[in-house]
């Protein structure tokens, strides 16, 4: 039997066991999926994204949910100076993108996970994939394994299960109902982080795949100046992502097409004689619009208005959307274990039983704000666990 067992072995989980390893407890890790650290894989293959170089209190703004003040406590005792630091110590030089972005040198996430494992197995923790959690069984947490049944009572657990999106690599939120029986307070899933659904027009086909690069998104309170991609299922891309919580919210999307010059020198612009030239080819000209924000233009704005009310719409033009992705489809989730279940990053209903990670109520948007939070959520349900086990 195990002292300590860690439920999830994606990086809040991995984290936690480092922990608990670190205060000397033995530790098991168990892993439904026939690999460790899936999603993590996943979102590494275009760039591991581990933090963002940036300002402390600027870092912490980003958690927003019922858990954010934890959520931040962990991060500020585990920040992006850390992170970096971590990987380092794992041999794994890092460098900041111009974004403030710190990406492994390797780039991938599968020499830092590789090296991490390692470490991990020298530690002494054992990691046992394809044992999927069935639930409580009295005082004790069944599996199923490939040895068949087992039920393990361990000390201490901390659940690092994911959240509810990408659910082929492990993510699907199963947790939440047998958590909610033992009367954990929970908040409904939500997608964060996640691309908005369009129905577009037969003429926006040609588009597909054609990223948008200067353009500023406003949507309720939140305003940036960002990038994204026409995709054909919608609109896609990281200024999306950082928008969606506000849309999610009810706020109406509006673009900026023309973000470097003020509403009197776009109405200006589009006052210059045009003669026989075709309003495209006009708007074209005067604005000098890509193709990717002229047909935005065209598909959101037509019928087109005439002189101050054309260069308004340029200046704020509204996106006609159908939602958010579906929650599969999104990067990460909000809802989760709800705040008023918490005691510190332990259940109140499930003494000894602590969780981090995505399964709490917090989100953040992507470029580094994700993977440190579970890392330090991770970190901060392992060390309380550990304190408790004594």
């Amino acid at each position: 039997m195990s002292r300590a067992l860690v439920i999830g072995a994606g990086p809040a989980g991995l984290m936690a066991a480092d922990a608990l390893a670190g205060a000397g407890l033995s530790v098991l890790v168990a892993e439904a999926r026939p690999s460790v650290g899936r999603k993590l894989l996943m979102a590494g293959k275009s760039g591991l994204n581990l933090t963002k170089d940036e300002p402390l209190d600027v870092f912490l703004s980003a958690y927003s949910g019922s858990v954010a003040g934890p959520v931040r406590e962990a991060v500020a005792a585990f920040g992006p100076e850390a992170v970096a630091d971590w990987a380092r110590g794992l041999g794994q030089a890092v460098f900041t993108g111009s974004s403030g972005r710190v990406f492994p040198k390797a780039m991938k996430a599968s020499p830092l996970l590789r090296a991490w494992l390692q470490a991990l197995d020298g530690r002494g923790i054992e990691v046992c994939t394809r044992w999927r959690w069935l639930g409580f069984d009295g005082d004790g947490l069944a599996f199923d394994t490939p040895g068949g049944r087992e039920v393990l009572r361990p000390e201490v657990t901390v659940l690092a299960l994911g959240g509810a999106s990408w659910a082929r690599l492990g993510s699907d939120g199963a947790w939440a109902d047998g958590l909610a029986a033992k009367g954990v307070a929970l908040a409904p899933f939500a997608p964060a982080n996640a691309g908005l659904s369009v129905a577009w027009s037969a003429h926006m086909r040609r588009h597909f795949g054609a990223p948008v690069k200067v353009a500023r998104l406003t949507a309720g309170e939140t305003s940036l100046r960002g990038e994204f991609v026409i995709s054909s299922r919608g609109l896609e891309g990281s200024a999306i992502y950082a928008v969606s919580k506000a849309v999610r919210e009810g706020a109406a999307l509006r673009l900026d097409l023309c973000p470097d010059w003020s509403p009197d020198e776009v109405a200006a612009r589009l006052a210059r004689p045009r003669g026989k030239a075709t309003m495209a080819a006009h708007l074209r000209k005067a604005l000098k619009l890509d193709p990717a924000r002229l047909a935005l233009l065209m598909e959101f704005g037509r019928p087109l208005p005439d002189g101050a009310a054309l260069a308004r719409l340029v200046k704020a033009l509204p996106v006609r959307h159908a939602g958010l992705r579906p929650l599969d489809e999104a990067i990460s989730t909000a809802g989760g274990i709800h705040a008023d279940a918490l005691d510190g990053f332990m259940l109140r209903a499930l003494p000894g039983v602590f969780a981090a990670g995505e399964m709490l109520d917090w989100e953040a948007p992507t470029g580094g704000y994700l993977l440190t939070g579970c890392l330090a959520t991770g970190r901060a349900a392992g060390a309380a666990a550990a304190r408790r086990a004594g």
